[in-house]
């Protein structure tokens, strides 16, 4: 076995650049679970059990939702517990097991989404008209994040383009860009950046208009048939599922049409790293990791993950392949 390390082995410099404390949190929760012995990785998801938490300030509810056939997918389903108990949420800290513990006092209510920019009627509309105005239907989506794990969830949610279509978008209108509620109050990981790796808040996203309309693109309101727990990003997510996970961007403030790219928070913070586009590619690797399989997370043990192909568009080329017409992919990581 060679001692030589590659230069893919290098630690990201936004992580080197960390204080020791951060450092420290950064290497704590997450490397002790995973060096726990079996006998205790038990209690590690016990820890999750709701008698033992305090109880959510805005507890999911049942939905009323359809089921269109073109969008239940003959996949095997990750389980709730996992879906809602290892997320990526660095506003609420850095750890998987992190979003399901400190955003249980998140208050989704009352909440309020501005939709302005190249539009013709700019609307500012609460949860209750969304629910009132656009369908809910359930859609059994693959989902693939960077770090080369993935899952497979029935979200509950709307088509963006409708939400789009209602405002009416000026000639000018190119993109599409997203921001996430900024509260330090309530999100912890806000009052200090380099407690969640370096990020600038608000977390902010983006689209080309195109990709946004697509039919695929989702405002997830919900999850298992419940509305979406804080730590999935409630009440209003954005799930583009052809995409890595980092765009979809969680808990929604705003969504303006603009006539130029608008930033995206990985690319700003590692450009080299994480690109606008993100669209999942088994042959363009991440620099510090291949991406040609994923580790999928399915109805085993907490540990027991199945190792897979990773799937050009996440499987949806069939769909989007045509928006990408003529670019180079080589350079779409």
């Amino acid at each position: 076995m060679s001692n030589k390390l590659k230069e893919s082995d290098v630690t990201p410099e936004h992580l080197f650049n960390c204080s020791r404390r951060q450092l420290i949190r950064l290497l704590g929760i997450g490397g002790a679970a995973l060096s726990a012995p079996l006998s205790a990785r038990a209690g590690i998801t016990d820890w999750f059990s709701a008698d033992k938490q305090p109880p959510l300030a805005s507890p999911p509810t049942p939905m009323h939702y359809s089921q269109p056939p073109q969008w239940q997918a003959d996949l095997t389903l990750t389980p709730e517990s996992k879906v809602t108990g290892y997320n990526n949420f660095y506003e609420f800290g850095m750890d998987k097991a992190d979003p399901a513990a400190n955003a249980r006092q998140f208050k989704t209510e009352p909440w309020k989404i501005t939709l302005d920019g190249e539009v013709h009627q700019p609307m500012t509309l609460d949860m209750d008209q969304l629910f009132k105005q656009f369908p809910m239907e359930q859609r059994i989506y693959r989902m693939r994040c960077v770090e080369a794990w993935s899952m497979v969830v029935p979200w509950i949610g709307f088509s963006l383009a409708s939400l789009i279509k209602m405002a009416n978008p000026t000639s000018n209108a190119r993109y599409v860009a997203f921001q996430t509620l900024y509260d330090p109050q309530q999100m912890p990981g806000q009052r200090d950046g380099l407690n969640s790796a370096g990020l600038n808040y608000p977390y902010v996203e983006g689209l080309r208009l195109d990709e946004a309309m697509n039919p695929l693109t989702l405002l997830t309101t919900g999850v298992y048939g419940k509305t979406l727990p804080p730590q999935n990003g409630a009440p209003l997510r954005l799930i583009v599922p052809w995409k890595y996970g980092f765009k979809g961007i969680k808990s929604i403030v705003k969504i303006s049409l603009t006539r130029t790219q608008p930033p995206s928070t990985w690319n700003i913070l590692a450009p080299d790293e994480y690109g606008f586009y993100a669209n999942v590619n088994p042959h363009v690797d991440h620099p510090r990791w291949s991406q040609a399989t994923e580790r999928f997370i399915g109805p085993g043990g907490l540990f027991d993950v199945k190792r897979q192909p990773t799937l050009m568009f996440n499987g949806y080329g069939s769909e989007v392949a045509s928006l990408y017409k003529g670019m180079d992919l080589r350079r779409d990581f």
